[in-house]
């Protein structure tokens, strides 16, 4: 029958009783494949005309004549009839029969079929034509979707996810559904650095596709970027600086340049802007600001700097630290003019009085400065080289001349004068960390997934000298299966740390390696950040911990230590202890004096179970107060600048917290006003 079938095909085509296509479905000729069978090996020899399968024929000699036998005998004949391989299964012989139809689809493949239009034409539909909804929990909150299908194409994808930071999961809300409608299939490459809403918004509309009547797996053997691959067209481009970077000191860098009105390109290699920065919870520090004034907060520079350089235990470069702290009330006034004020005080680890500057509202002050600093890009029409790449610093005549750099469809040389370099530290390169800290292998790490040190290496390739790089900075509170970090305000604002005893077991805000390190001292390495329904309250910050899973809480603290696994009596002792302190303000045991503005008795209480990770890279690339990198001679590389944590020398041995966002802030601006100051020479 299947051989008479053929034999009808072919006399109608040489006859014009059938009529060929405008566009042929095949390339016209014999092709083979194999695959695994339930016996063995099963053997497909497949011909095809431009627009037919003539003939399938099927060898499976280790299969059993009653099962998998009865597959190889019919679904040869099945797919000549139905045009295309995708038949039904014997029943009982699934095994084979999907060797089968796997080894006729990859023969067909090889004769130039799209196996989808192949389904189309038979009339096998892929999807039942309809809207479909669907939605699970991004890193915000929930993401909802809703796909539109034919019965062969997705022909919509709506993504919803208003709580979603707009420049990460919210580039995950933006792009996720053209890629999904590009590729018809959901099994798509998330958003790097935005994997829980990416995963979020790939489940949804899996479901979605699902309750359609799709089989993914089918999709994804029907996915249309298979085999691509793009030919990258060569470009030249010029200009007068070049920002390597997009994250808070690249950001601060450009808006300086762009109010001077100087030509200038920024780069940024992820598909978002934002970088480490948008991974800074806390706040910024800054001494003898306006708003500590208003505030009643006496501060100083001298302070400032004094507990800057003890808590980089003097390692730092006094002239950076001090550069740091006279420069900060005028960094705030600068943030005040862009529209991103700070005015929110509060104490964080390390420091002698009230410093570090957040949101009114106590939300995290990356993410803040993250969007306020591109909205004000966008508003001076900047526009950011998105997926972009700096692979190498071009060098002519001793003088830094522009850079080398990979996008999606080119590949660029950008001559220019000058180059800043702002691409973060090397937090996120695990295989780094372990070169210079290997005792750090395998800690989890709270950077952002563009933080593997590229711009520190291509600074040593033209002779940049490095400083303090193997100082590494753990966090101490990090909830470790999701690598979120608590912020150090939580504890600024009045928890406490207890260890799986029930017990506290350090003064809370000390520096971070001395909290890290006490942690690590106790059983299990890890401990519970406690605090109360007051200072949730109080801190908009803690939303996104109780959002995403991580929080325990209980109307009582003995029902909140039964959850812990704690001894109840024990825990509630611990906090009447700590609130009888408060009250007194004199923590007997630990030392503790600041951060002990309001006790934890306001029900329901919390807690957090955390763990030191990695979280900054304290060395880098040796700059000086006007941003310029040195050379290991000691002199400065001609027209190169870098700023933030690809940088080193500025926080020696260990980061107070707040010292990053002052950092990036104070040193991307002073680049930028150097390297303007280099084109006009």
């Amino acid at each position: 029958m299947k051989k008479l079938l053929s034999l009808v095909l072919t006399l109608m085509l040489l006859c014009g009783l059938y009529t060929a296509s405008a566009e042929p479905l095949f390339t016209p000729g014999t092709y083979e494949a194999e695959a695994q069978g339930f016996g063995g090996t099963v053997k497909v020899v497949v011909t095809v005309t431009e627009d037919s399968i003539v003939d399938v024929s099927i060898v499976g000699d280790a299969e059993t004549p009653t099962l998998g036998g009865v597959a190889v005998a019919t679904l040869g004949e099945a797919i000549v009839k139905a045009q295309t391989p995708n038949v039904d299964a014997v029943s009982g012989a699934t095994v084979t029969s999907t060797a089968i139809i796997a080894a006729v689809t990859e023969a067909l493949k090889a004769a130039g079929a799209d196996i989808d239009k192949l389904d189309a034409k038979a009339g096998k539909k892929l999807f039942t034509p309809g809207t479909y909804e669907a939605e699970a929990q991004g890193f915000g909150g929930p993401v909802t979707i809703s796909v539109t299908v034919s019965e062969n194409e997705i022909t919509s994808i709506s993504i919803t996810g208003e709580f979603e930071t707009p420049t990460l999961g919210g580039v995950a809300v933006a792009t996720l559904g053209g890629a999904i409608m590009e590729a018809r299939t959901p099994n798509v490459d998330g958003v790097s650095g935005a994997t829980v809403t990416s995963t979020a918004i790939i489940s949804a509309v899996t479901e979605a596709l699902k309750a359609a009547g799709a089989d993914i797996d089918q999709l994804d053997e029907l996915r249309t970027d298979q085999g691509l691959e793009v030919v990258k067209e060569e470009k030249s481009l010029e200009t007068g600086i070049v920002i390597v970077g997009a994250g808070g000191a690249g950001m601060a860098a450009a808006i300086m340049a762009r109010q001077a009105g100087v030509d200038f390109i920024i780069l940024e290699k992820m598909p978002y802007v934002g970088g480490n920065t948008t991974k800074a919870t806390g706040g910024m520090n800054a001494a003898e600001t306006h708003y500590q004034k208003e505030q009643g907060i006496e501060d100083s520079v001298e302070l400032f700097a004094a507990d800057t350089m003890a808590g980089g235990h003097n390692l730092n470069d006094p002239e950076l630290v001090q550069t740091l702290a006279e420069k900060s009330a005028e960094a705030i006034d600068w943030l005040d003019t862009i529209g991103a004020e700070l005015p929110k005080i509060s104490f964080s680890g390390g420091a002698s009085t009230n410093r570090i500057h957040a949101p009114a509202d106590g939300s995290a002050v990356g993410n803040f400065l993250v969007d306020k600093f591109y909205a004000k890009l966008s508003e001076l029409g900047v526009e950011v080289m998105l997926n972009t790449q700096a692979t190498e610093l071009i060098v002519e005549d001793g003088k830094i001349a522009g850079v080398k750099a990979e996008g999606p469809d080119a590949l660029y040389t950008i001559n220019s004068k000058a180059v800043i370099l702002a691409t973060g530290g090397f937090g996120a390169n695990l295989d780094m960390i372990a070169e210079y800290r290997p005792d750090l292998r395998g800690t989890v790490t709270t950077n952002a997934p563009g933080a593997t040190g590229d711009g520190i290496v291509m600074a040593q390739a033209v002779g940049a000298a490095l400083v303090d790089i193997e100082q590494i900075q753990l966090h101490p509170t990090v909830e470790q299966t999701t690598s979120m970090l608590i912020t150090e305000s939580v504890r600024g604002d009045g928890a406490i740390l207890v260890n799986q005893g029930g017990k506290r077991f350090t003064n809370e805000l000390l520096t971070r390696d001395a909290v890290s390190a006490a942690e690590l001292a106790q059983e299990g390495q890890y401990a519970y950040i406690i605090f109360d329904q007051h200072l949730r309250d109080n801190l908009k910050a803690i939303e996104k911990y109780v959002t995403n899973g991580l929080t325990v809480q209980a109307d009582t603290i003995e029902g909140l230590a039964e959850q812990l696994n704690i001894d109840p009596a024990t825990l509630a002792q611990t906090l009447a202890d700590w609130n009888a302190a408060v009250a007194a303000q004199n923590d007997a045991e630990f030392g503790r004096t600041t951060g002990m503005n309001a006790d934890l008795t306001v029900a329901p209480y919390y807690a957090i179970q955390i763990a030191p990770g990695i979280h900054h890279t304290m060395g880098g690339v040796k700059i000086n107060t006007s941003a310029e990198v040195i050379s290991t001679e000691g002199q400065p590389i001609p027209g190169l600048f870098a700023a933030g944590e690809v940088t080193g020398g500025v926080h020696g041995g260990n980061r107070l917290g707040g010292n990053a966002v002052a950092d990036i802030v104070i040193f991307g601006r002073i680049a930028a006003e150097s390297a303007m100051a280099y084109l006009a020479k």
